[in-house]
């Protein structure tokens, strides 16, 4: 029989029995050559997807007992996956643990949805491996809507500038804005590609939003809006981006013991590209203070100092390129709570303007008494990414990584856990 009409019957029995039989096919704009990424996912099952709206709050209500509007909700967009029972048409629910997606600043849920030269992105590929996914839209960005009433008025626009010095083309910037800027070969078409008048550049940009001005406030909201979708869905995983990182170590602490694994992408969180002056965040993790162990009542307490990098380097990285970190001073160090036992993942591109520094909040997690894995991709043999590494010509690559280290951390196996037989 033919591949095409392999499909076609694949797809009649699959609508026939109610399920969304996806194709991921590869576009043909900008391919890498990296031979370890797959870009055609081939077809995957999707047994039930969707949209749900969590953390929305009603505004108070006026004389006439009706609330006038909502705001604090987030756009959650999901794929269940199925598996057919022994190849038959007797549809399965993965016991695997879902998904959440928490894009960062200035983006949406469409980071994990696609790349911007319009290869399949990490969503699918989880999806295609069995893995539910949840992909949020924070509140007040994309598809969550933004209502200045609650939220005030939006930050500025993003800057194209600005998108190409730090996400598709540092390695164009002279000087240097950071030493492994050089390094970076991954965006889509290859480097130097990542400009305005070129495709990918121009689609990730049209999908640029404008921030929440009070990142506290937005802080607060994503978490409120995850820790209501983890109560409706169960446990889960998170995976942070940037921005979100202290997410990361919040949603546990909103929804206690739920929270079975946390894998954050470059995260916002000990140091800085300024690490060398100021933290990077006031309270070593987050600008607004966890619940510790003793507790704390300002950032003062954690007595936060520099610490230099190790004189051998980190992971292959030498010291010179390396930030310093801000670590606890003593005598008492302070654990936040809510996260011993969970796995942690943080990892960090080879040309990312992270790459200098985010060791540092893997040391932070060290000092208080919280095992965490820190990969600096290169380590792992994945070259060249930099801050976007979800939409980069090596994507897959990453995700697949991504889903070796959860499965191991999880105790997950294909023969007998990964489907409900």
């Amino acid at each position: 029989m033919k591949k095409s009409n392999q499909r076609s019957k694949f797809r009649a029995q699959a609508l026939a029995a109610g399920i969304l039989c996806i194709f991921s096919a590869p576009c043909a704009l900008a391919h890498g050559n990296d031979k370890n990424n797959n870009d055609d996912l081939g077809p995957f099952i999707v047994g039930e997807q969707g949209v749900l709206y969590m953390g929305g709050v009603y505004d108070t209500a006026p004389s006439s007992g009706m609330p006038t509007t909502m705001s604090g909700q987030a756009h959650v967009f999901y794929q269940l996956p199925v598996s057919p029972n022994n190849h038959s048409w007797n549809w399965k629910r993965t016991k695997r643990l879902p998904i959440i997606m928490i894009h960062g600043s200035q983006q949406t849920g469409a980071n994990f949805l696609g790349t911007p030269d319009g290869r399949p992105g990490w969503a699918a590929y989880f999806v295609a491996h069995g893995w539910p996914v949840y992909v949020i839209d924070q509140p007040g960005r994309g598809k969550s809507g933004y209502f200045p009433n609650a939220y005030g008025p939006q930050g500025p626009n993003p800057n194209p500038t600005t998108v190409k010095q730090m996400f598709t083309a540092p390695e164009l910037t002279s000087p240097l804005g950071w030493p492994q800027a050089a390094l970076h070969t991954q965006w889509p078409g290859g480097p130097g590609s990542g400009v305005p008048g070129e495709y990918a550049f121009d689609q990730f940009f049209a999908s640029q939003v404008a921030n929440m001005p009070n990142g506290d406030q937005a802080l607060a909201l994503t978490t409120a809006a995850v820790a209501a979708l983890i109560k409706k869905i169960g446990p889960a995983i998170i995976m942070t981006h940037s921005m979100t990182g202290p997410e990361s170590w919040f949603i546990p602490q909103a929804a206690p013991g739920m929270v079975k694994a946390i894998i954050a992408v470059e995260p916002t969180g000990n140091s800085s590209l300024n690490g060398d002056s100021t933290p990077g965040t006031s309270c070593g993790l987050s600008n607004v203070c966890l619940n510790f162990s003793p507790p704390v009542a300002s950032a003062a307490d954690l007595g936060l100092t520099k610490t230099p990098p190790p004189s051998g380097g980190v992971q292959g990285q030498p010291a010179a390129n390396l930030k310093s970190c801000w670590l606890q001073s003593g005598p008492v160090i302070h654990q936040p709570t809510n996260l011993k036992g969970t796995p942690i993942l943080i990892q960090t591109g080879q040309a990312s303007y992270h790459s200098g520094y985010d060791y540092c909040t893997s040391m932070f997690l060290d000092q208080a008494g919280i095992p965490n894995t820190y990969v600096y991709l290169p380590s792992a043999k994945i070259y060249g990414n930099g801050h976007m590494q979800m939409l980069e010509m090596n994507n897959l690559q990453i995700a697949a990584f991504d889903e070796k280290w959860l499965s191991k951390a999880l105790h997950v196996h294909d023969n007998d856990l990964a489907w409900d037989h």
